[in-house]
Protein backbone atom coordinates (compact mmCIF):
# COMPACT_ATOMS: atom_id res chain seq x y z
CA UNK A 1 0.00 0.00 0.00
CA UNK A 2 1.29 3.34 -0.57
CA UNK A 3 2.45 5.61 2.18
CA UNK A 4 1.83 9.39 2.69
CA UNK A 5 -2.25 10.81 1.47
CA UNK A 6 -3.47 8.80 -1.15
CA UNK A 7 -3.87 9.76 -4.30
CA UNK A 8 -6.63 11.34 -6.06
CA UNK A 9 -7.19 7.87 -7.63
CA UNK A 10 -6.76 5.59 -4.48
CA UNK A 11 -8.27 8.21 -2.51
CA UNK A 12 -10.38 6.32 0.89
CA UNK A 13 -13.66 7.00 1.53
CA UNK A 14 -14.54 7.03 5.71
CA UNK A 15 -17.23 7.26 7.56
CA UNK A 16 -17.16 8.21 10.65
CA UNK A 17 -19.66 7.85 13.40
CA UNK A 18 -20.48 11.02 16.15
CA UNK A 19 -19.63 14.56 15.34
CA UNK A 20 -18.78 14.87 19.15
CA UNK A 21 -15.17 16.14 20.00
CA UNK A 22 -13.72 11.85 19.53
CA UNK A 23 -15.31 12.18 16.14
CA UNK A 24 -13.94 15.57 15.41
CA UNK A 25 -10.85 14.47 15.79
CA UNK A 26 -11.21 11.68 13.53
CA UNK A 27 -12.16 13.44 11.09
CA UNK A 28 -9.89 16.41 11.49
CA UNK A 29 -7.30 13.13 11.01
CA UNK A 30 -8.83 11.42 8.47
CA UNK A 31 -8.40 14.92 6.34
CA UNK A 32 -4.99 15.56 7.03
CA UNK A 33 -4.39 12.31 5.36
CA UNK A 34 -5.67 12.84 2.64
CA UNK A 35 -9.23 10.96 3.06
CA UNK A 36 -12.99 11.61 1.88
CA UNK A 37 -14.32 12.20 5.07
CA UNK A 38 -18.37 11.60 5.45
CA UNK A 39 -19.16 12.49 9.24
CA UNK A 40 -22.80 11.44 10.80
CA UNK A 41 -24.13 13.40 13.08
CA UNK A 42 -28.19 12.51 14.46
CA UNK A 43 -27.88 15.80 16.10
CA UNK A 44 -28.34 19.55 14.55
CA UNK A 45 -24.93 20.89 15.87
CA UNK A 46 -21.40 19.65 16.71
CA UNK A 47 -20.12 18.71 20.07
CA UNK A 48 -21.84 15.49 21.08
CA UNK A 49 -23.30 15.17 25.16
CA UNK A 50 -22.16 18.73 25.32
CA UNK A 51 -24.91 20.37 23.52
CA UNK A 52 -27.43 21.39 26.05
CA UNK A 53 -30.74 19.87 24.60
CA UNK A 54 -33.78 20.10 26.71
CA UNK A 55 -35.15 17.40 24.64
CA UNK A 56 -35.90 13.87 26.43
CA UNK A 57 -33.86 10.95 25.28
CA UNK A 58 -31.02 13.34 23.88
CA UNK A 59 -27.81 12.88 26.75
CA UNK A 60 -26.43 16.05 27.35
CA UNK A 61 -24.80 18.58 29.64
CA UNK A 62 -26.78 20.16 32.31
CA UNK A 63 -26.71 23.99 33.18
CA UNK A 64 -24.04 23.81 35.73
CA UNK A 65 -22.06 21.25 34.00
CA UNK A 66 -18.11 22.16 34.25
CA UNK A 67 -15.00 19.88 33.26
CA UNK A 68 -14.20 17.41 35.52
CA UNK A 69 -10.30 17.51 34.10
CA UNK A 70 -8.84 20.52 33.91
CA UNK A 71 -7.94 23.05 30.60
CA UNK A 72 -4.82 22.12 31.05
CA UNK A 73 -5.06 18.15 30.46
CA UNK A 74 -8.14 18.50 28.44
CA UNK A 75 -7.19 20.47 25.08
CA UNK A 76 -6.07 18.90 22.02
CA UNK A 77 -2.82 19.05 21.47
CA UNK A 78 -2.86 21.04 18.53
CA UNK A 79 -5.20 23.57 18.72
CA UNK A 80 -4.86 25.42 22.93
CA UNK A 81 -8.46 26.17 24.68
CA UNK A 82 -8.29 29.92 24.78
CA UNK A 83 -6.04 32.01 27.46
CA UNK A 84 -9.14 33.76 29.17
CA UNK A 85 -10.89 30.10 29.91
CA UNK A 86 -11.05 29.12 33.79
CA UNK A 87 -9.38 25.83 34.96
CA UNK A 88 -12.62 24.25 34.37
CA UNK A 89 -14.46 25.61 31.91
CA UNK A 90 -18.41 25.57 31.52
CA UNK A 91 -20.00 23.62 29.06
CA UNK A 92 -21.17 26.43 26.59
CA UNK A 93 -17.32 27.20 26.46
CA UNK A 94 -16.36 24.25 26.04
CA UNK A 95 -18.95 23.66 23.28
CA UNK A 96 -17.59 26.95 21.49
CA UNK A 97 -14.05 25.47 21.49
CA UNK A 98 -15.37 22.19 19.56
CA UNK A 99 -17.24 24.61 17.18
CA UNK A 100 -13.95 26.24 16.24
CA UNK A 101 -12.57 23.25 16.85
CA UNK A 102 -14.66 21.83 13.95
CA UNK A 103 -13.94 25.09 12.07
CA UNK A 104 -10.45 25.48 12.26
CA UNK A 105 -9.38 21.77 10.49
CA UNK A 106 -12.42 21.73 8.19
CA UNK A 107 -14.57 19.14 9.43
CA UNK A 108 -17.66 20.97 9.58
CA UNK A 109 -17.97 20.69 5.79
CA UNK A 110 -17.91 17.08 5.99
CA UNK A 111 -20.75 16.41 8.65
CA UNK A 112 -24.52 15.18 7.82
CA UNK A 113 -26.63 16.85 10.63
CA UNK A 114 -29.40 15.38 11.48
CA UNK A 115 -28.72 11.71 9.80
CA UNK A 116 -28.73 8.91 12.31
CA UNK A 117 -26.76 5.49 11.42
CA UNK A 118 -29.63 2.62 11.48
CA UNK A 119 -26.81 -0.22 10.65
CA UNK A 120 -23.19 -0.69 9.37
CA UNK A 121 -22.39 -4.01 7.72
CA UNK A 122 -18.78 -4.77 6.66
CA UNK A 123 -18.58 -5.73 2.58
CA UNK A 124 -16.54 -8.64 1.17
CA UNK A 125 -14.05 -6.34 -0.04
CA UNK A 126 -12.91 -4.95 3.55
CA UNK A 127 -14.94 -2.07 3.18
CA UNK A 128 -18.70 -0.99 5.06
CA UNK A 129 -21.98 -0.08 4.20
CA UNK A 130 -23.42 2.38 5.96
CA UNK A 131 -27.61 2.76 6.14
CA UNK A 132 -29.12 5.71 7.53
CA UNK A 133 -32.32 7.70 8.03
CA UNK A 134 -32.36 11.46 8.81
CA UNK A 135 -33.20 14.93 7.59
CA UNK A 136 -31.61 14.90 3.76
CA UNK A 137 -33.34 11.33 3.03
CA UNK A 138 -35.74 9.19 4.94
CA UNK A 139 -33.30 6.66 4.17
CA UNK A 140 -29.87 6.32 2.18
CA UNK A 141 -26.88 3.34 1.85
CA UNK A 142 -23.43 4.30 0.36
CA UNK A 143 -20.28 2.15 0.96
CA UNK A 144 -17.10 3.23 2.68
CA UNK A 145 -13.40 1.93 2.65
CA UNK A 146 -13.41 2.31 6.57
CA UNK A 147 -15.55 3.22 9.56
CA UNK A 148 -14.94 5.04 13.00
CA UNK A 149 -17.10 4.53 15.17
CA UNK A 150 -17.33 7.51 17.96
CA UNK A 151 -20.98 7.93 18.97
CA UNK A 152 -20.04 7.73 22.73
CA UNK A 153 -20.24 5.84 25.71
CA UNK A 154 -23.18 7.41 27.46
CA UNK A 155 -26.06 7.11 25.01
CA UNK A 156 -27.68 4.28 26.42
CA UNK A 157 -28.53 4.53 30.17
CA UNK A 158 -27.90 1.97 32.89
CA UNK A 159 -31.11 1.60 35.25
CA UNK A 160 -31.12 0.00 38.54
CA UNK A 161 -33.33 -2.99 38.93
CA UNK A 162 -35.41 -2.78 42.37
CA UNK A 163 -38.19 -4.55 43.57
CA UNK A 164 -41.67 -2.86 43.62
CA UNK A 165 -42.51 0.46 41.56
CA UNK A 166 -42.08 4.23 42.69
CA UNK A 167 -44.80 5.99 41.85
CA UNK A 168 -43.31 9.84 42.49
CA UNK A 169 -40.83 11.07 39.92
CA UNK A 170 -38.61 8.59 38.57
CA UNK A 171 -35.88 10.04 36.04
CA UNK A 172 -32.34 8.88 34.84
CA UNK A 173 -29.18 11.63 34.91
CA UNK A 174 -29.32 10.79 31.09
CA UNK A 175 -32.63 12.94 31.27
CA UNK A 176 -31.04 15.51 33.87
CA UNK A 177 -31.47 19.27 32.79
CA UNK A 178 -31.55 21.50 36.01
CA UNK A 179 -32.95 21.62 38.99
CA UNK A 180 -35.91 24.23 38.79
CA UNK A 181 -38.70 25.33 40.38
CA UNK A 182 -40.39 21.98 40.00
CA UNK A 183 -37.86 20.58 42.71
CA UNK A 184 -38.10 23.41 45.50
CA UNK A 185 -39.38 22.37 48.59
CA UNK A 186 -39.24 18.21 47.26
CA UNK A 187 -37.91 15.19 49.52
CA UNK A 188 -35.06 13.99 46.71
CA UNK A 189 -33.01 10.80 46.36
CA UNK A 190 -29.91 10.36 44.31
CA UNK A 191 -28.91 7.00 43.42
CA UNK A 192 -25.25 6.06 42.92
CA UNK A 193 -21.97 7.52 43.43
CA UNK A 194 -19.96 8.74 40.98
CA UNK A 195 -19.22 12.12 39.08
CA UNK A 196 -22.97 12.61 37.84
CA UNK A 197 -24.13 11.59 41.35
CA UNK A 198 -22.41 13.81 42.96
CA UNK A 199 -23.21 17.08 40.87
CA UNK A 200 -27.15 16.12 41.07
CA UNK A 201 -26.91 16.18 44.72
CA UNK A 202 -25.25 19.07 45.23
CA UNK A 203 -27.33 20.73 42.56
CA UNK A 204 -30.77 19.51 44.10
CA UNK A 205 -29.92 20.46 47.29
CA UNK A 206 -29.57 24.52 46.35
CA UNK A 207 -33.53 24.16 46.17
CA UNK A 208 -34.79 20.84 47.38
CA UNK A 209 -36.31 20.23 50.91
CA UNK A 210 -33.83 17.39 51.56
CA UNK A 211 -31.28 15.52 49.57
CA UNK A 212 -30.42 12.37 50.41
CA UNK A 213 -27.63 10.23 48.55
CA UNK A 214 -27.76 6.07 48.16
CA UNK A 215 -24.32 4.39 47.55
CA UNK A 216 -24.39 0.99 47.09
CA UNK A 217 -20.61 1.15 46.96
CA UNK A 218 -17.57 2.98 48.63
CA UNK A 219 -16.03 5.99 46.54
CA UNK A 220 -13.30 8.33 46.31
CA UNK A 221 -13.97 11.86 46.24
CA UNK A 222 -11.23 13.76 44.88
CA UNK A 223 -11.10 17.64 45.09
CA UNK A 224 -11.20 19.86 41.77
CA UNK A 225 -7.95 21.48 43.29
CA UNK A 226 -5.10 19.86 45.20
CA UNK A 227 -2.33 21.97 46.73
CA UNK A 228 -3.70 24.88 44.86
CA UNK A 229 -3.90 23.02 41.32
CA UNK A 230 -6.10 21.40 39.43
CA UNK A 231 -6.35 17.58 40.53
CA UNK A 232 -4.98 16.17 36.91
CA UNK A 233 -2.38 18.75 37.51
CA UNK A 234 -0.66 17.65 40.59
CA UNK A 235 -1.67 13.81 39.29
CA UNK A 236 0.65 14.78 36.41
CA UNK A 237 3.69 15.57 38.03
CA UNK A 238 3.61 12.51 40.25
CA UNK A 239 3.06 10.25 37.84
CA UNK A 240 6.84 9.14 38.39
CA UNK A 241 5.74 7.43 41.45
CA UNK A 242 6.04 3.91 41.08
CA UNK A 243 1.92 2.55 41.43
CA UNK A 244 1.83 1.15 44.34
CA UNK A 245 3.35 4.42 46.33
CA UNK A 246 1.33 7.04 44.05
CA UNK A 247 -1.85 5.05 45.66
CA UNK A 248 -0.86 4.88 49.03
CA UNK A 249 0.39 8.76 49.10
CA UNK A 250 -3.19 9.43 47.70
CA UNK A 251 -4.84 7.75 50.01
CA UNK A 252 -2.35 9.27 52.92
CA UNK A 253 -3.75 12.62 51.23
CA UNK A 254 -6.81 12.37 50.87
CA UNK A 255 -7.40 11.03 54.43
CA UNK A 256 -5.31 14.18 55.32
CA UNK A 257 -7.51 16.55 53.53
CA UNK A 258 -10.68 15.06 54.33
CA UNK A 259 -10.89 12.26 57.24
CA UNK A 260 -12.57 8.81 57.15
CA UNK A 261 -15.07 8.80 55.13
CA UNK A 262 -17.49 6.74 57.88
CA UNK A 263 -17.62 9.83 60.26
CA UNK A 264 -20.13 11.60 58.60
CA UNK A 265 -21.56 8.71 57.01
CA UNK A 266 -20.67 7.52 53.91
CA UNK A 267 -18.72 3.81 53.32
CA UNK A 268 -14.75 3.90 54.01
CA UNK A 269 -13.25 2.87 50.81
CA UNK A 270 -12.19 -0.68 50.74
CA UNK A 271 -9.60 -0.20 47.32
CA UNK A 272 -6.68 1.93 47.33
CA UNK A 273 -7.07 4.56 45.10
CA UNK A 274 -6.75 4.53 41.10
CA UNK A 275 -8.11 0.71 41.69
CA UNK A 276 -11.81 2.63 40.38
CA UNK A 277 -12.42 5.79 38.68
CA UNK A 278 -12.55 8.76 41.21
CA UNK A 279 -15.62 11.40 41.77
CA UNK A 280 -14.38 14.28 41.46
CA UNK A 281 -15.98 16.96 43.31
CA UNK A 282 -15.16 19.81 45.88
CA UNK A 283 -18.67 20.45 46.98
CA UNK A 284 -20.06 17.02 47.84
CA UNK A 285 -18.75 16.60 51.28
CA UNK A 286 -19.02 20.01 52.38
CA UNK A 287 -22.68 19.50 51.53
CA UNK A 288 -22.49 16.03 53.69
CA UNK A 289 -20.84 17.68 56.40
CA UNK A 290 -22.81 20.98 56.79
CA UNK A 291 -26.19 18.45 56.75
CA UNK A 292 -27.73 19.57 53.34
CA UNK A 293 -26.51 16.25 51.71
CA UNK A 294 -28.19 13.25 53.55
CA UNK A 295 -25.72 9.38 52.71
CA UNK A 296 -27.98 6.76 52.71
CA UNK A 297 -27.21 3.27 52.20
CA UNK A 298 -28.26 1.07 49.22
CA UNK A 299 -31.99 0.61 48.03
CA UNK A 300 -33.28 -2.44 48.64
CA UNK A 301 -37.18 -1.80 46.94
CA UNK A 302 -39.60 0.63 45.84
CA UNK A 303 -42.64 0.94 47.51
CA UNK A 304 -45.10 3.35 46.17
CA UNK A 305 -43.29 6.99 46.75
CA UNK A 306 -41.30 5.13 49.71
CA UNK A 307 -38.00 3.50 49.53
CA UNK A 308 -36.78 0.81 51.61
CA UNK A 309 -32.97 0.87 52.22
CA UNK A 310 -30.63 -2.31 53.00
CA UNK A 311 -30.65 -1.49 56.91
CA UNK A 312 -34.31 -1.52 57.24
CA UNK A 313 -35.07 2.21 57.38
CA UNK A 314 -37.85 3.39 55.19
CA UNK A 315 -38.76 6.96 53.57
CA UNK A 316 -40.75 8.90 51.41
CA UNK A 317 -39.55 10.83 48.18
CA UNK A 318 -41.06 13.23 45.64
CA UNK A 319 -37.91 12.88 43.43
CA UNK A 320 -35.74 9.64 42.49
CA UNK A 321 -32.72 10.29 40.16
CA UNK A 322 -30.84 7.62 39.11
CA UNK A 323 -27.33 8.00 38.28
CA UNK A 324 -26.16 4.66 37.40
CA UNK A 325 -24.14 5.04 34.62
CA UNK A 326 -24.72 3.72 30.83
CA UNK A 327 -24.15 0.55 28.69
CA UNK A 328 -21.54 0.49 26.31
CA UNK A 329 -23.85 0.12 23.18
CA UNK A 330 -23.48 0.46 19.13
CA UNK A 331 -26.79 -0.84 18.17
CA UNK A 332 -25.90 -0.08 14.74
CA UNK A 333 -23.01 -3.11 14.69
CA UNK A 334 -24.38 -6.55 15.08
CA UNK A 335 -23.27 -8.35 17.95
CA UNK A 336 -21.21 -10.73 16.36
CA UNK A 337 -18.61 -7.19 15.76
CA UNK A 338 -19.19 -5.65 18.47
CA UNK A 339 -20.74 -6.31 21.90
CA UNK A 340 -19.49 -4.32 24.48
CA UNK A 341 -23.11 -3.87 26.69
CA UNK A 342 -22.39 -6.92 29.22
CA UNK A 343 -18.61 -7.42 28.74
CA UNK A 344 -16.43 -6.96 31.68
CA UNK A 345 -13.30 -6.63 29.24
CA UNK A 346 -13.40 -5.02 26.19
CA UNK A 347 -11.64 -7.16 23.29
CA UNK A 348 -10.09 -4.15 21.68
CA UNK A 349 -6.26 -3.69 20.70
CA UNK A 350 -5.35 -0.05 22.08
CA UNK A 351 -9.01 -0.02 23.24
CA UNK A 352 -9.97 0.62 19.80
CA UNK A 353 -9.26 -2.32 16.87
CA UNK A 354 -11.29 -5.47 16.91
CA UNK A 355 -9.90 -9.08 16.52
CA UNK A 356 -11.84 -9.76 13.42
CA UNK A 357 -13.33 -7.16 11.72
CA UNK A 358 -11.44 -5.44 8.97
CA UNK A 359 -11.30 -1.31 8.70
CA UNK A 360 -12.89 -0.45 11.75
CA UNK A 361 -11.74 1.82 14.25
CA UNK A 362 -13.63 2.54 17.87
CA UNK A 363 -12.31 6.36 18.27
CA UNK A 364 -12.75 7.17 22.22
CA UNK A 365 -14.09 4.34 23.68
CA UNK A 366 -12.17 4.33 26.97
CA UNK A 367 -12.67 5.47 30.48
CA UNK A 368 -9.20 7.14 31.36
CA UNK A 369 -8.04 8.49 34.88
CA UNK A 370 -8.36 12.12 32.81
CA UNK A 371 -9.90 13.31 29.30
CA UNK A 372 -10.75 11.15 26.67
CA UNK A 373 -10.73 13.90 23.94
CA UNK A 374 -6.85 13.81 23.85
CA UNK A 375 -6.18 10.22 23.59
CA UNK A 376 -9.31 9.59 21.11
CA UNK A 377 -7.18 12.09 18.45
CA UNK A 378 -3.85 9.61 19.44
CA UNK A 379 -5.87 6.71 18.57
CA UNK A 380 -7.89 8.75 15.26
CA UNK A 381 -4.19 8.85 14.01
CA UNK A 382 -3.11 5.78 14.41
CA UNK A 383 -5.64 4.42 12.74
CA UNK A 384 -5.20 6.59 9.91
CA UNK A 385 -1.46 5.83 9.86
CA UNK A 386 -2.42 2.57 9.31
CA UNK A 387 -4.91 3.05 6.36
CA UNK A 388 -2.41 5.04 4.65
CA UNK A 389 0.36 2.24 5.21
CA UNK A 390 2.41 3.76 7.47
CA UNK A 391 1.87 1.65 10.53
CA UNK A 392 0.51 -1.97 11.02
CA UNK A 393 -1.56 -3.72 14.00
CA UNK A 394 0.09 -6.71 15.48
CA UNK A 395 0.35 -9.80 13.43
CA UNK A 396 -0.50 -11.93 16.33
CA UNK A 397 -3.70 -9.57 17.24
CA UNK A 398 -5.67 -12.15 19.48
CA UNK A 399 -2.28 -11.98 21.34
CA UNK A 400 -1.57 -8.29 21.79
CA UNK A 401 -5.43 -8.15 23.04
CA UNK A 402 -5.17 -11.10 25.37
CA UNK A 403 -1.43 -9.13 27.17
CA UNK A 404 -3.62 -5.94 27.34
CA UNK A 405 -6.22 -7.48 29.36
CA UNK A 406 -3.94 -9.76 31.52
CA UNK A 407 -2.03 -6.10 32.17
CA UNK A 408 -4.01 -3.30 33.24
CA UNK A 409 -2.78 0.02 33.66
CA UNK A 410 -4.34 -0.43 37.82
CA UNK A 411 -5.38 -2.90 39.48
CA UNK A 412 -8.87 -1.71 38.55
CA UNK A 413 -11.91 -3.26 40.15
CA UNK A 414 -14.23 -5.83 38.48
CA UNK A 415 -16.99 -4.18 36.99
CA UNK A 416 -18.47 -2.64 33.80
CA UNK A 417 -17.50 0.39 34.95
CA UNK A 418 -13.82 -0.47 34.80
CA UNK A 419 -14.20 -2.63 31.05
CA UNK A 420 -12.36 0.04 29.44
CA UNK A 421 -10.57 2.04 31.89
CA UNK A 422 -7.33 3.12 31.30
CA UNK A 423 -4.44 5.17 32.77
CA UNK A 424 -4.00 8.58 30.96
CA UNK A 425 -0.35 9.23 31.38
CA UNK A 426 0.51 5.50 30.41
CA UNK A 427 -2.06 5.19 27.52
CA UNK A 428 -1.25 8.34 25.98
CA UNK A 429 2.45 6.90 26.00
CA UNK A 430 1.71 3.59 24.30
CA UNK A 431 -0.17 5.37 21.99
CA UNK A 432 2.60 8.09 21.09
CA UNK A 433 5.04 5.09 20.56
CA UNK A 434 3.24 3.80 17.94
CA UNK A 435 2.60 7.06 16.38
CA UNK A 436 6.47 7.85 16.44
CA UNK A 437 7.49 4.25 14.80
CA UNK A 438 4.68 5.42 12.05
CA UNK A 439 6.74 8.39 11.51
CA UNK A 440 3.93 10.42 12.78
CA UNK A 441 4.74 13.32 14.46
CA UNK A 442 2.77 14.30 17.74
CA UNK A 443 3.34 17.58 19.51
CA UNK A 444 4.40 18.29 23.36
CA UNK A 445 2.23 17.43 26.10
CA UNK A 446 0.73 19.79 27.97
CA UNK A 447 2.49 20.29 30.88
CA UNK A 448 5.46 21.32 29.02
CA UNK A 449 3.92 23.96 27.40
CA UNK A 450 4.05 27.72 28.21
CA UNK A 451 1.27 29.10 30.72
CA UNK A 452 0.30 25.70 32.37
CA UNK A 453 1.65 24.16 35.71
CA UNK A 454 4.83 22.96 37.17
CA UNK A 455 4.71 22.20 40.89
CA UNK A 456 7.62 23.44 43.12
CA UNK A 457 10.07 20.12 43.24
CA UNK A 458 9.96 19.67 47.18
CA UNK A 459 5.69 19.30 46.36
CA UNK A 460 6.56 17.03 43.63
CA UNK A 461 8.99 14.78 46.08
CA UNK A 462 7.19 14.93 49.06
Amino acid sequence: MKTGPASQQQRRRIAIIGAGPCGLAAAKNALAAGFETVVYEKGNRVGGNWVLDAKTGHSSVYENTHLISSKAWSEFEDFPMPDDYPEYPRHDLVLAYFEAYAQAFGVAKCIRFEEEVIKASPLANGGWRVETEGKRSKKNSEDFDALFVANGHHNLPRWPKFEGKFTGQLLHSHDFKSVGESWRGKNVLVIGGGNSAADVAVEAARVAKSVQLSMRSSQWFVPKFILGVPADVFSAQTRFLPRIVKQYTTKWLLRLLQGRYSKFGLPDNDVLPLSQHPTLNSDLLDYVRHGRIKPRPAVHKFEGKSVRFVDGTRQAFDIICCCTGFWMATPFLDSSIAEFQNAGKVRLYRKMIPETAKNLYFVGFIQPLGCIWPLADYQARLACAELSGKWSRPADLRGAIDYEIAHPHQNYKAGLRHATEVDYHRFRSELGADLRRAGVEIGQSPAGRKGHYKLPPKIVAF
